[in-house]
C-alpha cells in the first residue's frame, strides 16, 4: 500500500527511529499510527536485548539537586562509546533519570526503570527505546540519594566524576570544595576508624615483609611499620589527605577549623569496575589483510 510522508514524519517523532524502518512499520500495519508505533517498539526491545550482552563502559555521571539544596541524586547512565555519551537525547536520558530518582528517592536501579517518564512510558521502556534509535547498549548502572539537614556539597567533573557530601556545621562553600576534593582524591573511606579490620591486617602484612629485608631490630621494624601504616591509610581516608586546594593542611585540620564533620561521602565515576574489553587495532586491521589474501 502507499505510505505518505506525513505519516512517516509522525511515527518518527513518536519512535525516533529512522524513516525507512518508519515506512516499513506502516506498510506492514496497512498505515495505522498506533499499531506502527507498537510493532516498532516491540522491535526496539528485541535489538535492545540483542545489544545488552555488550560492555557500556562509558557514559555520564549526573547530578540533581532539590530547591532546597538538601537533598541530591546522583546517576550513572552508560553507553558503549564517547560518542553516544555525548549524544544529545542520551544525556536528555540521564538527566531526566536524575530528576526522577530525586523527586522518587530511588536508590535501587530495580525501581528506577520500572518508573514512570511521560505518558504512562516506564524508564526501562525509554531506554530501550534509546537503544534501538541509537544502535548501542544503554544501561542504568547505579543511582544515589544523598540528604542532610546540615549542608550538602556537589561536584562534576566534566560528565565522568561526580561526588556528593554531607556536612554537619561547616558552610555551603565548603562543602562544595570538599565535594571538588573528593572527586579529585577520590577517598575509600572517611576515616581510619571506618577502615575494615582485614583492609588493616593486610597492609601491615605488605609492610611488614618490606621492613623485614632492611636488616633493621625487631623493635625498629615494629615502629617503621606502625608509622607506615598511618602514611599508607592516610591515602585511603578523606580526613587524612592533604586538601586539594591547600595541601599544606589535611581535610580533618580543614573540618576542625571550620567547626564542621564529614556525615556522608559519594563518588560515582564512569565505568569504575568494569571490566573493559581491549583490542588492538592494527592486529585485527592485519588480521583481515592476511585472511583476505588467503582467498
Amino acid at each position: 500500500m502507499s505510505v505518505t510522508a506525513e505519516a512517516v514524519r509522525q511515527l518518527r517523532e513518536r519512535t525516533g527511529a529512522g524513516m525507512m524502518e518508519c515506512k516499513k512499520a506502516l506498510v506492514t500495519t496497512a498505515g495505522d499510527l498506533d499499531a506502527a508505533a507498537e510493532l516498532m517498539r516491540k522491535q526496539g526491545l528485541a535489538k535492545a536485548d540483542k545489544k545488552a550482552a555488550r560492555v557500556a563502559a562509558e557514559g555520564v555521571i549526573v547530578v540533581e539537586r532539590s530547591t532546597d539544596g538538601r537533598a541530591a541524586a546522583m546517576v550513572e547512565l552508560n553507553c558503549e562509546t564517547d560518542f553516544v555519551a555525548r549524544e544529545h537525547d542520551f544525556r536528555n536520558f540521564a538527566a531526566d533519570l536524575a530528576r526522577l530518582t530525586l523527586a522518587g528517592r530511588l536508590v535501587d536501579v530495580q525501581a528506577l526503570l520500572a518508573a514512570e517518564l511521560a505518558a504512562g512510558e516506564s524508564v526501562d521502556e525509554r531506554r530501550r527505546a534509546l537503544v534501538a534509535k541509537i544502535g548501542e547498549n544503554i544501561s542504568v548502572r547505579r543511582t544515589v540519594v544523598l540528604e542532610t539537614s546540615g549542608v550538602l556539597g556537589a561536584y562534576v567533573h566534566g560528565t565522568r566524576i561526580g561526588a556528593l557530601v554531607a556536612l554537619e556545621g561547616g558552610s555551603a562553600s565548603l562543602a562544595h570544595d570538599l565535594a571538588m576534593h573528593v572527586a579529585a582524591s577520590n577517598p575509600r573511606y572517611i576515616s581510619a576508624a571506618q577502615v575494615p579490620p582485614e583492609v588493616v591486617a593486610k597492609e601491615r602484612e605488605i609492610l611488614g615483609e618490606q621492613a623485614a629485608k632492611e636488616g633493621k631490630s625487631p623493635e625498629i621494624i615494629a615502629k617503621m611499620i606502625e608509622g607506615r601504616l598511618r602514611k599508607s591509610l592516610n591515602e585511603i581516608v578523606l580526613l587524612g589527605q592533604p586538601f586539594v586546594k591547600d595541601p599544606e593542611q589535611t581535610v580533618e585540620k580543614l573540618l576542625k577549623n571550620a567547626g564542621a564533620t564529614v556525615l556522608r561521602v559519594e563518588r560515582f565515576e564512569v565505568g569504575a569496575g568494569i571490566e573493559k574489553k581491549q583490542s588492538d587495532f592494527v592486529a585485527e586491521v592485519m588480521a583481515q589483510v592476511s585472511a583476505a589474501g588467503g582467498r
